[in-house]
Order: C-alpha cells, then structure tokens, then sequence
C-alpha cells in the first residue's frame, strides 16, 4: 500500500504504488494532495508498476499548480527510462 505524507509543500510518497492500490486511489485522487503541494517526492516508494507511473502522471495533470516529481528509485528509473517519462521526473527537488 502507498501513503502520501505531506511536509509543507512537499508530499512524500511511501511504499508500494501497483495497479491495485491505482484502483483504490483512483475515487480519492483529487484529494489526495494538498493545493500547497509543490513537489512529490518519490525517493520512500519501493516499487511501482506502469499503472502506479500513469497514476502518478495523472496526478500532475489534475493538479491545479505545477507539480513536480522528483528521487525515484532505481526501479522507477527503469520505467521513465521505458517509456521515455524524463521530462515529467527530476532528481531532486528544488
């Protein structure tokens, strides 16, 4: 399961993101940052699947300021580099 702790304008992200947590969360998406958030920072998620990158793609999109993904682990790596995701990722946060 993922938790989403928030720290100011920081959202970190913990545990696991898979296509079962993606659909649970789907229903609470809008929700589940604060306006605040400014980053999302990846680097506590061990492990994600494609569903949990679309999940997380979805997430900035909906967002309603810019919102910037930052320390994935080397696993997530692996699939920004696969599906050619580098814009939308950064290593750390700024």
């Amino acid at each position: 399961m993922v938790e989403f702790v928030q720290q100011g304008n920081i959202c970190h992200l913990k545990g696991r993101l898979s296509q079962d947590q993606v659909i649970a969360l789907w229903p609470q998406r809008q929700s589940l940052l604060s306006q605040d958030t400014q980053i999302l920072s990846l680097s506590e998620l061990e492990y994600s699947d494609s569903a949990g990158v679309a999940f997380l793609l979805a997430l900035v999109r909906q967002h309603a300021t810019p919102l910037q993904l930052c320390s994935a682990s080397a696993q997530l790596k692996k699939l920004i580099d696969l599906y050619d995701l580098q814009s939308f990722f950064s290593e750390e946060a700024n």
